[in-house]
């Protein structure tokens, strides 16, 4: 069966509307000429365009394993957008993210996920930690759960810090067989009991196929550079890097079990 192929829409921005500082990403709401509003993701910020490789990557395999994710486009920033901008530093970052920058609709209303007062149920919250195994995402934490409810669903945000290997590429294959230790910070790791199950489902769903249509998406300027002689080299890493990583699953719900048993 052919894998559907997938698409970014590409809008430009109009409107910055103003700034959420979180973090080190100083990350905006800004409007588009689609008149939606949208979470700006700059590539001009501290992590560059890796943040930005890594919020696709994880933010399109969320949504083809069937977990809620605003959707994510590629957003144009013109040269003369941040002229009038008073801020000195958010003038900065505007012009430094001149051109192809990501942006994720604007979840209007939604609240930030308190596992105090929001329950989630054992299957979800498996799925959300398989994911986050995968992708070694190290930012799903009581601290910073970067998860929202929105018209009473959970819904997955900011997956810009992971894959953290891909700051260096020192050892990366190696690093794909490895178990992610930082899992035992998840805040959803207590109600994961059925990683087992979750991993038999999503092994299937996580074909080389599918992989592959997901880092196709990473435009090629955002591939320049690094130890690859090419773009397409460069994305086949981050596919084998993914592969390798399905393919030992095992190790990491492993891992996620035994930090589990241990807050229990």
């Amino acid at each position: 069966m052919n894998e559907k192929k997938l698409e970014l829409r590409t809008v430009n921005v109009t409107r910055y509307v103003t700034p959420l500082r979180e973090g080190g990403s100083m990350p905006a709401i800004a409007e588009a000429d689609d008149d939606f509003l949208y979470v700006l993701k700059f590539r001009g910020a501290g992590q560059g365009v890796r943040a930005l490789i890594a919020e696709i990557i994880g933010g399109e395999i969320a949504r083809a394993l069937g977990l809620k994710m605003p959707e994510i486009v590629f957003a144009k920033l013109d040269e003369a957008f941040g002229r009038t901008e008073p801020d000195e530093e958010i003038q900065d970052l505007l012009k430094a993210s001149v051109g192809l920058n990501l942006a994720v609709h604007y979840l209007s209303g939604a609240i930030t996920y308190d596992p105090t007062v929001t329950t989630i149920e054992p299957r979800l919250a498996s799925q959300i930690v398989w994911l986050d195994c995968l992708l070694t995402n190290m930012d799903r934490t009581p601290r910073n759960t970067n998860m929202l409810v929105w018209h009473k669903e959970l819904w997955l945000i900011d997956h810009g810090a992971s894959l953290y290997f891909h700051h260096s590429w020192q050892n990366w294959e190696e690093q794909a067989s490895r178990p992610f230790v930082l899992i035992k910070d998840h805040v959803l790791l207590p109600q994961a009991s059925e990683l087992d199950l979750v991993n038999d489902e999503f092994k299937q769903i996580m074909t080389p196929a599918l992989i592959h249509s997901v880092v196709a998406l990473i435009p090629d300027e955002w591939l320049a550079g690094e130890s690859f002689d090419s773009a397409a080299a460069h994305r086949d890493a981050y596919a084998r890097f993914l592969e390798i990583r399905v393919a030992h699953s095992e190790i990491f719900v492993k891992e996620a079990q035994n930090a589990r048993q241990s807050l229990i």
